[in-house]
């Protein structure tokens, strides 16, 4: 039964760590590459992810410079990076693309803000989603005799306990987000 207790928290560890990759591509008034990991920049006829066909660096709080391995893509990524969501014109001097990230208005901030809380109540449900299917697993198993009563209600504090460590844990990654983004 241990093993199956680990994929139960297995599942939930994984909704969190996506919780954190996902917010973390939210822009928050600083450079940060991380924002740059969902644009894909056609090379070659495929889509490549934007940090594998150059470097990308913040060599300044308010900007990041993406330096791009082969010099004949520098339109491809400018496109890219127009197509996405990110909001920012990016700016092409021939030999490297400059994206400058102006501060963030106070309204834009409680909208990202927002944002993050919505995300985080989703990861919140789908993390309480295992919670169920764990249950369900372990009851139908101590009707078909697998484990004892005692048993299974000590199954069942151990899956409210790592439920609510993983609730913990998306709770401080959200106000962590949120301290950044309203930080002036």
């Amino acid at each position: 039964m241990r093993e199956e207790l680990k994929q139960f928290n297995d599942k939930m560890e994984k909704a969190v760590n996506f919780y954190s990759t996902d917010i973390n591509s939210l822009r928050a008034g600083r450079a940060n590459p991380a924002v740059l990991d969902k644009i894909q920049v056609e090379y070659y006829g495929s889509p490549t992810p934007l940090n594998q066909v150059g470097t990308v660096s913040v060599p300044e709080p308010q900007m990041i410079v993406i330096q791009p391995w082969d010099k004949t893509i520098l339109g491809d990524i400018e496109k890219a990076i127009n197509m996405s969501d990110l909001g920012i014109a990016p700016m092409n001097d021939g030999t490297v693309i400059r994206l400058n990230f102006p501060p963030l208005t106070e309204e834009r901030r409680k909208e990202i803000a927002k944002t993050i809380h919505k995300k985080a109540e989703e990861t919140k449900v789908n993390v309480r989603g295992v919670r169920r299917d764990a249950m369900d697993f372990f009851k139908k198993s101590q009707k078909n005799g697998d484990i004892t009563e005692d048993d299974l209600k000590g199954i069942e504090d151990e899956i409210q306990k790592i439920t609510d460590k993983n609730i913990k844990e998306i709770d401080s990654i959200c106000d962590a987000k949120e301290k950044e983004i309203m930080k002036i």
